[in-house]
């Protein structure tokens, strides 16, 4: 299990890591969305949200990073102005690469494919960011909002426990769906590659701490 280190990583390296994991979990998400075999939660949660009530999902994942970012102040239990910011900068990048990496997965044809392959490459998409997920966790500059939230749940509150935090953070989208379950009598953008991320996600980013860029720390500090 991983732990946070008092060494830490060069800002260039870690500058580095972010940019690249940024744009890692951006074509994993694309992927996973192009397949159209299920998504993440907290995206699936956005879409059942856009069926209830008409909002752009583009918008409901902003509002949701949104609300995420000031969570984690609230966790963090301290206001950190550069972490907020940071976090709400992220979340406009990578809905801006999500879009470009999804135009080109379908101009590729990947909608197109065989469901069987489809399926694949929805858990592929969802391997894919939960890679980039620990890396820019591991970096940390500042993340998607969401991401931090684990995070700050992981080294807090959970004595590192990878997979506690990422289940706990799912608990918000479930019941989100529930809520709109009531509203549309339907449950959107929740398959194989959902069950796979809901089941998966903590022990991908756990495992991808150890064996994805090994030399990269967990460059978490708590302030006391």
């Amino acid at each position: 299990m991983s732990t946070p280190t008092q060494s830490g990583n060069s800002m260039i390296a870690r500058i580095a890591a972010l940019i690249f994991s940024l744009v890692l979990n951006a074509c994993g998400n694309a992927l996973s969305i192009t397949s159209n075999f299920g998504s993440g939660i907290w995206t699936a949660s956005a879409v059942n949200m856009h069926a209830a009530f008409g909002l752009d999902v583009g918008l409901l994942l902003f509002l949701i990073g949104l609300v995420n970012a000031i969570t984690n102040q609230l966790l963090i239990r301290r206001l950190d102005l550069p972490r907020f910011i940071g976090e709400v900068l992220f979340v406009l990048c990578f809905s801006y690469f999500v879009d470009l990496f999804t135009a080109g997965f379908t101009m590729l044809g990947v909608s197109q494919l065989p469901w069987v392959i489809r399926m694949i490459l929805s858990m592929v998409g969802v391997s894919t960011f939960c890679v980039a997920i620990s890396i820019y966790q591991r970096a940390n500059i500042f993340m998607h909002p969401n991401d931090d939230t684990t995070n700050i749940l992981r080294f807090m509150y959970l004595k590192g426990n990878a997979t506690a935090s990422q289940l706990i953070d799912f608990v918000p989208p479930i019941i989100i769906m529930i809520i709109t379950f009531t509203i549309t009598h339907q449950v959107l953008a929740v398959n194989v590659g959902t069950f796979y991320s809901f089941l998966m996600n903590g022990i991908l980013i756990a495992t991808a701490d150890r064996l994805v860029f090994p030399k990269l720390v967990h460059n978490f500090k708590v302030k006391k």
